[in-house]
């Protein structure tokens, strides 16, 4: 006898849907990436999680039949949702997806590193870290008062090496001009700035695989403060050199200092007040009195009352709120809103 099989309960026949009121959030996101299809909805996939996409697919699969005039309403819902929400989030794996989209895989290679940099190190800073042999064979090409103006922006060692290898004319010749050097324009510097950056430095980042201590920087950069000293220790007695060279290429806390009076008024208007004051309580005193000294008289002393009131204060703690004041000083450098440098005098401007 032939017995009917049972029927998957979740197989059953789809409803169609009457009203958008009848959805609940995952339903509706599920009609909007319908309706989006492959090509609209594949950034969007992108940035779900793994739940989000199964409660969306488990969504999908069961949704039914949905009137086009449904679809209408629940995009203008939407739309009008975003116009009310006022903001984006966006970051740096969001950024390089997006960019992905419509440029060459080596161009956005060049652009997130540039974005990023090396503890937020600028173009000139970065040049100063390239092996000396191969900047002298890219600049011996060019005109000796150009070659004058890049080597008053390097650090003075990168520039003492690369003088040596130069053929000894030109060398002799670049150091008259840099004698005799007065202010350049600032048009005629960021001209210059934006040639090595798309000329040299685009060309470098294709042929050469990012510095190894570059890389380690940046871990040590993410260390809590315990877990650095003690790699960092033991590091100094394997390997000293590496060690120091990690040093100087992060950015630290306490590097805050040398920002300039207009970035560090910048940065206190943006970090959140009682992460600041977690982190002000383990900040040396030289430190702290330098963040006090770019505040208001109130607004200084309304950070010492909120100092005084934390009261004993967890070394984790101080080293997350640190650690965040650092991460949003490289975002505002990143976005040119401040300079952020291991040495103010490096990063002057000539005019």
């Amino acid at each position: 006898m032939n017995v009917p099989a049972k029927k998957d309960p979740r197989l059953a026949d789809p409803r169609e849907v009457e009203s958008i009121d009848d959805l609940n959030g995952a339903e509706r996101a599920a009609v909007l990436l319908l309706a989006l299809g492959r090509e609209h909805g594949q950034r969007v996939w992108a940035e779900l999680d793994d739940e989000e996409v199964r409660l969306i697919s488990v969504a999908m699969s069961r949704l039914g039949k949905v009137q086009g005039e449904l679809i209408e309403k629940l995009m203008v819902e939407f739309v009008l949702d975003m116009g009310h929400a006022g903001a984006l989030v966006g970051n740096y794996d969001s950024t390089e997806r997006l960019l992905a989209q419509f440029l060459p895989e080596d161009r956005v290679s060049i652009i997130m590193e540039e974005i990023r940099g090396p503890a937020g190190r600028n173009m000139w800073e970065k040049l100063s870290n390239v092996q000396e042999q191969v900047l002298a064979n890219y600049l011996k090409n060019e005109y000796p008062q150009t070659i004058a103006v890049v080597l008053t922006k390097i650090k003075p060692e990168c520039s003492a090496r690369v003088l040596s290898i130069l053929p000894e004319e030109l060398a002799l010749e670049v150091v008259n001009r840099m004698l005799r050097m007065e202010s350049v324009q600032k048009e005629i510097l960021a001209g210059l700035e934006q040639t090595l950056r798309l000329e040299f430095m685009s060309n470098l980042a294709k042929t050469q695989r990012r510095d190894s201590h570059e890389q380690m920087a940046d871990i040590f950069n993410s260390f809590d403060r315990q877990t650095e000293s003690r790699f960092m220790t033991s590091l100094e007695e394997h390997n000293r050199d590496s060690a120091e060279r990690i040093k100087s290429l992060m950015f630290t806390f306490e590097d805050l200092g040398q920002l300039d009076n207009a970035s560090t008024q910048t940065l206190l208007r943006q970090v959140d007040k009682d992460k600041l004051a977690i982190a002000m309580k383990g900040a040396n005193e030289t430190l702290r009195n330098f963040f006090l000294s770019n505040m208001s008289q109130r607004a200084a002393g309304l950070l010492k009352d909120d100092m005084e009131m934390l009261g004993p204060v967890r070394l984790r703690d101080v080293d997350e709120a640190q650690g965040q004041m650092v991460n949003l000083a490289k975002d505002l450098a990143a976005k040119g809103e401040i300079m952020i440098s291991k040495n103010r005098g490096e990063d002057e401007l000539i005019y």
